[in-house]
């Protein structure tokens, strides 16, 4: 490392993070919004939902592209590249252009939702190795803090500027984020440039879009109904069809033999179960507190206040980072993990029985993000330690492809299930929608606590991939430093 380089050790990690709240925040900006966009565009508000799932989406294909090519030596124009693309997305989306327009930034704006893995892999390679693992812990929850930092500046700013400020401010957010990497980020260790599965990227992109529009249009097109099926059918014909080529192509875009490794097959799974179980549950929490109380329900807040509830939430996602570290100390990465599925799983429960008290909402809201905090802080050491250095980046993007798409399929699921409860000639879902809605997200936690309390056995906190180049000085510190 050059002298240059060695004076910019002490920033990086928080420049990083930064990074990562700064791209989870403007990627989520859709959510708060999603009532006021589908007044100012004059759209459905089933097609407001997709300006959130679309940059989703996009995150959910980006993110192994992303992280192969981060893999190789050019990290760092990666990184500026993209942080430039959700930048100029904001534009478009800030822009009165209409809302087609409003859908093409917010696809570019789910191009940084890839950046966390990234910011990850540059982590491994920049800081000492007694900061790695904390470092990583608390990279791992900037997704989830974002969502908290995101939502009330987003209501904030509607509530006062208007829409397109919001936007505005998401540019100027992402244009000092650009600043900071350009200024800080160190280049990637020498590492051969590694080629880029166009084809398995194509195929990725194809099913899981499949995939999210059978979830979305069940109740328009019925659950059972020929058109359905035939979706269904051809995503599953896709995916195994990315399978096979992934398994046989040499330079694969994710290598999905890591899989073999127990402790990322328990990563990967249960973000999947996690995301469909706990995402929608901000969205459920910002709309029923917009909701007018003469409908029975609600409290008839404003998207500045709505938005203001998700704090708790990136609060105590970050506390989580710390306590993880303590937790670690007396019991391994999977039962940390098993352990806040039943703290998420209460927190659904809360929704389900007394949302109908803001203080409960809130702590709801603080439940659920300390166990997000808590799985999400050892989601990246459980790869970290199962992967060679080198399959960093496309073992931690494949991990985010699985979290978008576990957000994507739960945020569509839910809504689906929100709307289904509208009455004709009404454009509000009855209080029932929130039942259904919560009773899938406890369903999908008690599937991820399953899944996580199987594949903890015969795991330890020391077991590594022997092909892993994870140093002991590194699993010490993901697993017990302070």
């Amino acid at each position: 490392m050059s002298v240059a380089n060695e004076t910019r050790v002490g920033p990086v990690l928080p420049m990083l993070v930064f990074l990562g709240v700064v791209s989870t925040a403007v990627g989520s900006l859709g959510a708060p919004l999603l009532v006021t966009i589908a007044d100012v565009d004059d759209v459905s508000l089933a097609a407001s939902q997709w300006t959130l799932t679309i940059s989703l989406l996009v995150g959910a294909v980006a993110s192994p592209v992303l992280g192969r090519l981060a893999d190789g030596p050019h990290r760092r124009p990666v990184i500026l590249s993209a942080t430039a693309v959700v930048c100029i997305g904001c534009v478009l989306s800030a822009l009165p252009f209409g809302f087609g327009w409003l859908m093409i930034g917010r696809a570019m704006q789910g191009v940084g939702l890839g950046l966390v893995p990234l910011a990850i892999t540059a982590a491994r390679d920049a800081l000492p190795a007694h900061r790695v693992g904390s470092g990583i812990a608390l990279l791992g929850v900037t997704t989830a803090a974002g969502l908290g930092v995101g939502y009330p500046m987003a209501g904030f700013v509607t509530e006062y500027l208007g829409l397109a400020a919001a936007f505005w401010f998401g540019a100027a957010v992402s244009g000092v984020a650009f600043l900071l990497a350009a200024w800080l980020l160190p280049a990637s260790s020498a590492r051969p440039r590694r080629r880029v599965d166009v084809t398995g990227a194509v195929l990725l992109g194809t099913w899981v879009t499949a995939l999210l529009l059978v979830c979305s249009q069940g109740p328009d097109w019925g659950w059972t109904s020929p058109r359905l099926l035939g979706a269904l059918a051809a995503t599953l014909v896709v995916l195994a069809g990315w399978t096979f080529w992934e398994l046989r192509t040499t330079h694969p875009l994710v290598e999905l033999r890591l899989l073999r490794h127990r402790s990322v097959l328990a990563a990967d799974i249960t973000v999947v179960l996690v995301g469909l179980g706990i995402y929608p549950l901000l969205s459920l929490v910002v709309r029923y507190v917009q909701a007018p109380t003469g409908i029975g329900y609600g409290f008839g807040a404003s998207t500045l206040v709505s938005g203001l509830m998700l704090v708790p939430y990136s609060i105590a996602s970050f506390a989580a980072s710390r306590v993880t570290r303590r937790l670690l100390r007396r019991m391994s990465l999977e039962t940390v993990v098993a352990v806040n599925c039943v703290v998420l799983i209460a927190a659904m429960v809360l929704f389900l029985t007394t949302r109908a008290n803001l203080i409960m909402l809130l702590v709801t809201m603080i439940l659920a993000g300390f166990g997000v905090g808590c799985i999400f802080a050892v989601h990246p050491a459980q790869i970290v330690r199962g992967v060679p250095a080198e399959e960093t980046g496309s073992a931690t993007s494949f991990y985010q492809v699985l979290r978008y798409i576990g957000y994507s399929a739960g945020s569509a699921l839910s809504a689906t299930l929100l709307i289904g409860t509208v009455p004709a000639g009404e454009d509000t879902p009855t209080d029932t929608g929130y039942d259904a809605a919560a009773w899938f997200g406890i369903a999908a936690l008690v599937v991820a606590l399953a899944a996580a309390t199987i594949l903890s056995r015969g795991t330890s906190p020391a077991a590594t991939d022997p092909r892993a180049a994870v140093t002991d000085s590194e699993r010490a510190a993901v697993a017990v430093k302070p």
